[in-house]
C-alpha cells in the first residue's frame, strides 16, 4: 500500500511538473508573433532590444516622386538597421488612419507619415501621444494649433515652391502690355502642396494684372488626370498661354493633351512643373517644360537620423527643410546625366 501511495505521489508531482512547464511556453509565445516582427518595439516585454522600430504611412504611389520618396525611406532604413514597418494608404486618409492605429497597438518606436491631406489628424495622433509614441511628419505638413501632436516635420517648404514658379514667370513677362492666361492643374484637393503651390504662386503673380489665372482644377497629381482635366482646358480656352502645375506628372500628361491638340509645348503654352523627377528633368531637356521647381523626395536618410535622435531622447528641431534648387530647359539638360531620381 506504501508503495503504491509512493507511486502515484511521483505521477502526481510529474504532472503538476509538466503542467507548469506547458503554461510557461505558452505565456511566452503569447503575441510573440506581433513582439517577434516589431524586433521588440516600444519597449514591450523583450529582454533586448536589437532595432530600433519605425512604423511609416505612406501617401500612396501617384506620381514618380512618391516612388522615389518610397525607395529612399526603405532603403535608408535598411542602411541604418531600423526595422520599416511599411503601409501604402493609395491616397486615402482612412487608410493611413488604419495604419497608424496599427502601429500604436504594435507599439513601435515612433510613427511616421506623409498626410495625404492637412486635416483631420488630431483623433489619431492624439492615441499616439496618450501610447507615448513620437510622430514624425515628412513631406506634407497637417493643419493643427496643436503642435504637440507631432515631434518634428521634415519636408519641404510648398508655399515657397510656389513662390518661385511665380517668380520666375513674372521675370519673363514683366513687359507684358495684355492679359497672360494661365491654366493651373493643382495636386489632390485638400493636401498641403496644392494648397501652399497655390497661394505661393498667386501671392507673387498678383504683382502683375496681366497675369491671370483662367482655369484651375485638380489633377491628382497623377498623369492620367492631367492629362485628362487639361484636354478639358483647351476645349474650353482655346487661347492659353501658360500652364502651371503643381508636380511633374500633371504637367507630363497635360504634355499629352497639349500634342494631341497639334500644338507645341513650351512654345505655344509656356509650361512651368514642381517636382524636378527624371522624366520631367527630361522633358524640360527636349524643352517642353520651360521650368521646373525642384522638390526633393530623398528623405530617408534624414528622417532616419531624426528617428535615431527621438529615441536616444535628444532633441530635434520641430521642422527641418530640405535643400532644393530650380531647373531651366539649359539646367536640366546640364543637371540630368547625374540625376537620381
Amino acid at each position: 500500500m506504501k508503495q503504491r501511495m509512493k507511486w502515484l505521489a511521483a505521477i502526481a508531482v510529474a504532472l503538476i511538473m509538466l503542467f507548469a512547464a506547458a503554461c510557461s511556453n505558452g505565456s511566452n509565445s503569447g503575441g510573440g508573433g506581433t513582439t517577434q516582427t516589431s524586433g521588440g518595439g516600444g519597449g514591450g516585454g523583450s529582454q533586448a532590444k536589437d532595432k530600433i522600430v519605425l512604423g511609416f504611412a505612406q501617401v500612396g504611389a501617384e506620381s514618380g516622386w512618391r516612388t522615389a520618396n518610397t525607395d529612399s525611406i526603405k532603403q535608408a532604413a535598411a542602411d541604418a538597421g531600423i526595422e520599416l514597418k511599411f503601409s501604402d494608404a493609395q491616397q486615402k486618409q482612412e487608410n493611413q488612419i488604419k495604419a497608424i492605429r496599427s502601429f500604436i497597438q504594435q507599439k513601435v518606436d515612433v510613427i511616421a507619415f506623409s498626410p495625404v491631406v492637412e486635416s483631420g489628424w488630431e483623433t489619431v495622433l492624439q492615441e499616439a501621444k496618450e501610447a507615448g509614441i513620437p510622430v514624425v511628419l515628412t513631406d506634407r505638413a497637417i493643419d493643427s494649433d496643436d503642435e504637440s501632436l507631432y515631434t518634428a516635420f521634415i519636408g519641404s517648404d510648398f508655399v515657397e515652391e510656389g513662390r518661385r514658379a511665380g517668380r520666375w514667370l513674372l521675370e519673363q513677362f514683366k513687359d507684358a502690355t495684355e492679359p497672360v492666361n494661365i491654366v493651373e492643374l493643382q495636386g489632390t484637393t485638400g493636401s498641403a502642396p496644392a494648397n501652399d503651390r497655390k497661394a505661393g504662386f498667386e501671392e507673387i503673380i498678383k504683382e502683375n494684372p496681366n497675369l491671370k489665372i483662367i482655369a484651375s482644377q485638380t489633377g491628382d497629381f497623377t498623369r492620367a488626370k492631367g492629362k485628362e482635366v487639361m484636354q478639358s482646358f483647351l476645349q474650353a480656352h482655346p487661347d492659353i498661354d501658360v500652364l502651371y502645375a503643381h508636380n511633374d506628372d500633371m504637367g507630363l500628361g497635360a504634355i499629352q493633351a497639349i500634342e494631341a491638340a497639334g500644338l507645341v509645348p513650351g512654345k505655344d503654352i509656356i509650361i512651368i512643373t514642381v517636382d524636378a523627377v527624371r522624366d520631367g528633368m527630361q522633358a524640360a531637356a527636349d524643352g517642353k517644360i520651360n521650368f521646373i521647381v525642384e522638390c526633393n523626395p530623398l528623405l530617408g536618410p534624414q528622417l532616419m537620423d531624426i528617428v535615431k535622435d527621438i529615441v536616444a531622447g535628444k532633441e530635434v528641431p520641430k521642422r527641418i527643410a530640405v535643400e532644393e534648387g530650380t531647373f531651366t530647359s539649359e539646367e536640366a539638360k546640364a543637371a540630368l546625366p547625374n540625376r537620381k531620381y
